[in-house]
């Protein structure tokens, strides 16, 4: 497997400069802009390409497939960096886990954990073995986009990984998982500690790929209350960072309904922490560090209104983060199924026009 360096970034008016200033806390030429779950959801070509296929992860397991899903946002929407077609659950299969993706469900897990023994028999692959076809892919990205844009790996942080495998599915209250982490913590950090290396080697293989950046998603760290967090996720979350930063790739820690866990997420140690909507960008930003970078966060739901409105909203982000080093735009969570397509571009185009110096 082919290792690429970081250099620094020159200043140059190029999506992948711009992205890669920020991330480094240089001030770039403008704001840089991408969506998460931008790579399909919204696209017309997306949907007809998927109605091909029987499942999601059938086209993620294809390199050639999820590369050029992968690239469609970038004509599509002009964004700075394109964020690889994959999905947090493909490292778990190779532990061990049973799980399929049931369309308006989620990720169903048939054997889900719930003992020492259930945990001791999961693998922990090597980042030379960790979903090789994920490589392949962001391999084929990197070439067709020649340094234009950036490229954007990421993995599912151990908390919500955990959640799954031991719900067995999506959950509304987490009922089991936190009752293992509270009641059996020695259950749960020896199910952490292998998740986190397995995040780990997945973060490291990205970038060793050809990754620039890799963000960790925690969609359900909002479950808990910085107290239980500091305890039962900081640590190997720390641990994923600091494997990360020994490859001099940046990296975005995102979660929702995060309000509470701002200052504890930071102290995770990752290199730029993504803000939802449900608090205000400029209010975030002070609690993480102004030396630190911050992602998002327009709602949304602002992008299924009018342009009038989405614009307003966009101005007031812009306004929060007054020019500072090291803000890149996007959602406060994905792109919603039901968008128009040309608000997103209209939006890119509308941050790169207004930051630009």
């Amino acid at each position: 497997m082919q290792e690429y360096t970081f250099p620094a970034v020159a200043a140059a008016r190029t999506g992948a400069a711009r992205f890669m200033n920020a991330c480094h806390h240089r001030q770039p030429d403008a704001t840089p802009v991408w969506f998460m779950r931008q790579a399909g959801r919204c696209l017309p070509e997306y949907r007809a390409l998927r109605s091909r296929y029987d499942s999601m992860m059938t086209m993620v397991r294809a390199p050639e497939i999820s590369a050029q899903v992968t690239l469609m946002p970038i004509k599509a929407f002009g964004v700075d960096a394109a964020v690889i077609y994959s999905d947090i659950m493909l490292p778990l299969e190779e532990m061990g886990m049973n799980l399929e993706i049931k369309p308006d469900i989620g990720p169903v897990i048939h054997n889900p954990v719930r003992s020492l023994a259930d945990i001791a028999a999961l693998r922990v692959p090597s980042s030379e073995e960790i979903t090789p076809y994920v490589m392949e892919s962001i391999g084929l990205v990197r070439r067709e986009l020649a340094g234009q844009q950036a490229v954007i790996g990421f993995a599912g942080a151990p908390f919500t990984l955990a959640s799954y495998m031991i719900e067995g599915g999506p959950s509304r209250d987490y009922r089991q998982a936190k009752a293992m982490m509270y009641g059996q913590p020695e259950l749960w950090d020896a199910l952490m500690s292998k998740l986190a290396d397995v995040v780990a080697h997945s973060l490291v293989a990205q970038v060793r790929a050809g990754a620039d950046v890799v963000q960790v998603f925690d969609s359900w760290i909002g479950a808990l209350n910085p107290h239980a967090y500091r305890r039962f996720v900081q640590p190997y979350m720390r641990r994923i960072f600091a494997a990360v930063k020994q490859t001099g790739a940046p990296a975005i820690h995102f979660g929702t309904g995060t309000a509470a866990l701002l200052e504890a997420m930071a102290e995770a140690g990752g290199d730029i922490i993504s803000i939802d909507w449900h608090v205000e960008l400029d209010e975030a930003w002070a609690r993480v560090g102004f030396e630190r970078g911050v992602q998002g966060n327009l709602d949304p739901t602002l992008l299924l209104t009018s342009w009038p409105t989405i614009e307003a909203g966009m101005q007031d982000v812009l306004r929060r983060a007054a020019n500072r080093p090291g803000h890149i735009f996007n959602l406060g969570h994905g792109v919603l199924p039901a968008t128009d397509p040309g608000l997103l571009r209209q939006l890119v185009e509308a941050v790169h026009e207004a930051t630009q110096r």
